[in-house]
């Protein structure tokens, strides 16, 4: 773990906040958790605004808090609730944690950093709810669970490569967000289909028929 010793330089504090705001939008908990327990470890020097995840009782309500949403991220509709109660933690949350890691290069970097980190946050959590939200469409758990899997992998993913590769990171994190404009677009129309559908269902309605 040598190449994630010694957090100092300017790439990789912007990598740490941009990661830490993304991260936070899809596994909050995880982000926490991950960033205090490698500082804890030594295995990275954390900025002095984002030390206090070291502590044990921060690491150990992270790691209890990163354990339950990981179950309920897998349960259908119980993880549509879980993101919708958490838009109120999540963006915020991004924000306050991309602040604390530029917190020592000055108020200006700072709040940057905190507006940066809150509207990636706010981009991830959106993508993520929406996608939620069509693949409970399928009555079947599995495709349910199988993303939820890859949000995990995801969230290890870019807080790793931010933390040890910060220019690659940035690359990824330009596609990322490419991707989930996107995804945001087709999967809203996509619902707005499928609660059309549900409506003309629930009305009654029926296609006229063909004479």
């Amino acid at each position: 773990m040598e190449a994630l010793s010694h957090l100092i330089d300017a790439p990789q504090l912007l990598a740490l906040a941009a990661a830490l705001g993304w991260v936070s939008g899809i596994r909050l908990y995880a982000a926490v958790f991950l960033a205090g327990a490698v500082g804890y470890l030594g295995w990275m020097e954390l900025p002095p605004a984002l030390q206090v995840l070291q502590h044990p009782g921060v690491l150990a309500a992270s790691g209890f808090m990163c354990f339950i949403e990981f179950f309920a991220d897998k349960i259908p509709l119980v993880d549509s609730l879980w993101d919708t109660v958490h838009t109120l933690i999540r963006i915020p949350a991004g924000a306050a944690l991309a602040f604390g890691a530029l917190g020592a290069e000055g108020p200006a970097a700072a709040w940057i950093a905190a507006i940066l980190g809150g509207t990636l946050a706010a981009t991830s959590h959106a993508t993520k709810m929406t996608t939620r939200a069509a693949v409970n469409t399928s009555p079947e758990p599995f495709s349910n669970i199988g993303v939820s899997l890859v949000e995990d992998g995801l969230a290890v993913f870019m807080l790793l490569l931010a933390a040890t590769h910060p220019l690659i990171f940035a690359a990824v994190l330009f596609v990322s967000i490419v991707c989930a404009i996107v995804a945001l677009v087709v999967l809203f129309k996509f619902l707005q289909t499928v609660g059309r559908g549900l409506r003309a269902f629930l009305a009654g309605r029926r296609a006229p028929q063909q004479t």
